[in-house]
């Protein structure tokens, strides 16, 4: 048999020394096999590594071991919460699938669908847009795009981060500020957005509209929206990204404008992923806990396999992490 080749009925019933009928029974659960058989025919599936509907474990258990952490694409936000998955998992009996089902609408449906029940115990599914998905399988949310709903929920607080943020500038005497928010459809977006109005308005600081865009995340937004604020007759001295990526993306806007950050403008983000202390400069932002979030997302998932009650929603800290893309705004004619 090649090394590379299917491992088939006949392969397994060949090391088992059994007839193909006989492991046929055994993988489908059929009765008529002796206990000694079926540990035999067991023994052979492990060895060959034979997968067929069902995983070699389930066979014993009536489950497959493995879990699955579902999103929509892989990207620095979504990586740093697989570390945190990764590291709650070790020493649970399971293996961790990390699957993306692409950015179409109802990726979630179509990826349970798909893995729910034959290739995976329990879901955690990343920033899902739909929630109210029917499944046979225990299924957690990390930071839902319509926030905590009936599923169990893992977010943080970005109604804090956004007050966080802006807060910052303003200490530093910013008042012309600028905001890239994020998906106007999800909600730890509108709350980081609705953060910085408050701010601003605890502190009397009217809010130019014509300063606050909407980048959705995207790098590319980001510039464009960058460009269009830093040539402005008035520019802001301050833009508060709504996270890191988009943050990082007005830097190098700037940079190519002839601009210095932060002499000419301060920026900070959002998340703290492993980019942000790599920015040129060190970028200044609120860090949501990723890997924390993805640490206990995973425990939420294990509770709720092996029956444990617990609340069913978990909001974490954050909290700003001072680096050197903020400082005090330059007097400028026609400034505060």
């Amino acid at each position: 048999m090649s090394q590379f080749s299917r491992v088939k009925l006949a392969d397994v019933a060949e090391r088992a020394g059994v007839s193909v009928a006989t492991v046929s029974k055994v993988v489908n659960r059929r009765y008529g096999v002796a206990q000694a058989t079926i540990s035999r025919v067991q023994e052979a599936i492990d060895e060959l590594g034979y997968a067929g509907n069902i995983s070699a474990s389930s066979l014993r258990s009536h489950r497959t071991n493995a879990l699955g952490i579902l999103v929509a694409e892989f990207e620095p936000y979504s990586a740093e919460l697989l570390k945190g998955v990764s590291r709650a998992a070790r020493g649970a009996d399971y293996e961790i699938l990390a699957y993306t089902g692409g950015q179409a609408e109802g990726w979630e449906r179509r990826s349970l669908a798909r893995l729910g029940g034959t290739l995976i115990d329990g879901a955690i599914m990343v920033t899902p847009t739909v929630v109210g998905v029917r499944t046979s399988i225990p299924v957690v949310a990390v930071d839902p795009h319509e926030g905590p709903t009936e599923l169990p929920t893992v977010d943080s607080d970005s109604l804090r981060g956004g007050r966080l943020a802006t807060r910052h500038l303003i200490s530093l005497g910013h008042r012309h500020i600028a905001l890239l928010s994020g998906r106007a459809d999800l909600d730890s977006a509108r709350l980081r957005k609705e953060g910085f109005r408050i701010e601003m308005a605890e502190a009397g600081i009217p809010v130019d509209e014509a300063l606050v865009i909407e980048t959705s995340f995207q790098p590319d937004l980001a510039a464009t929206a960058a460009h269009r604020l830093l040539t402005m007759a008035n520019p802001p001295t301050a833009i508060v990204s709504a996270n890191d990526i988009t943050a990082l993306q007005v830097m190098e806007v700037a940079r190519k404008l002839g601009m210095r950050v932060p002499e000419d403008v301060s920026v900070i983000g959002f998340d703290d992923i492993p980019d942000a202390a790599a920015g040129t400069p060190p970028l200044t932002t609120v860090r949501q806990p990723l890997q924390k979030m993805g640490e206990e997302a995973m425990h939420m998932l294990l509770d709720l396999l092996q029956g444990v009650e617990r609340p069913l929603h978990l909001r974490l800290d954050v909290e700003l992490i001072e680096r050197f893309s903020c400082a005090a705004p330059r007097v400028r004619q026609g400034v505060g």
